[in-house]
């Protein structure tokens, strides 16, 4: 059974949201560095993702933030909110056990997340860390996302899960992750940087991959297509290229 990731969308938003590219000023080159999550529950460990997604959906219905996905182990697992304290996590985490949402779970902390122990000391280890988080999401199905939240990836919500996972905020939008990232010249490109690309014409933003190495990328191309690499060097795509962001 295909694997489908969930993301909660607050608003409307989508991978298709365009924008025109903007850079730094001349001679501007700041590090970019995303807010690091906080306090989250994790819930299940399930072999079949139906009971993952029916567990993700319940938790929408109480308007949470709420996705799933798959581990090291092959596991089905679902991540829940982004809480400012341990103590404001466990208060939601026994509210829903309580409602029999959830059964056993466990509170995650900063420290948990690679971001937060090797941003600061070792950012080609968190590199390779979001490169092994994205791969074992070959294969999933693409689906659109728009306000369907429990369909799959749409191209932004890969890269917003990935980075979330390894413990960074990246916003939802391909849009907003163009504009939060530093922009870099082609020979800076590192695995872990996003790329971008015009894919409905007129310059503008319009869909997001996680460069691998190597010319490589990763992103969820399509609508029926799984998840998958491509080469910048691709026609298609190089011709639609518009540049890359990093945000280490």
């Amino acid at each position: 059974m295909a694997l489908a990731l969930c993301l909660a969308v607050l608003a409307l938003c989508s991978c298709a949201r365009q924008t025109r590219p903007e850079g730094a000023p001349p001679g501007v080159r700041p590090k970019t560095a995303l807010p690091q999550l906080r306090y989250a529950i994790q819930a299940g460990a399930f072999k079949n993702i139906d009971n993952a997604v029916r567990l993700t959906g319940k938790l929408l219905a109480h308007k949470l933030l709420a996705y799933h996905f798959i581990d090291e182990s092959g596991f089905y697992k679902v991540r829940i909110g982004n809480f400012p304290s341990r103590e404001k996590a466990l208060e939601k985490a026994e509210g829903l056990k309580s409602a029999r949402v959830i059964e056993d779970y466990f509170i995650l902390a900063p420290g948990d997340y690679a971001a937060a122990q090797y941003q600061s000391t070792d950012d080609a280890r968190l590199r390779q860390e979001i490169l092994r988080t994205a791969e074992r999401f070959i294969g999933v199905p693409y689906r659109w996302g728009g306000e369907s939240t429990t369909d799959g990836f749409d191209c932004s919500g890969l890269t917003m899960v990935v980075y979330q996972l390894n413990g960074l905020e990246l916003p939802r939008t391909s849009a907003d992750q163009w504009r939060a990232g530093r922009p870099i010249d082609p020979h800076e490109l590192a695995q872990g940087d996003l790329v971008f690309f015009s894919t409905r014409g007129r310059g503008r933003v319009s869909h997001v991959g996680i460069y691998l190495g190597g010319d490589n990328f990763l992103h969820a191309p399509g609508r029926g297509t799984p998840i998958q690499t491509a080469s910048l060097s691709n026609g298609y795509y190089r011709s639609r290229y518009l540049g890359a962001r990093s945000y280490f």
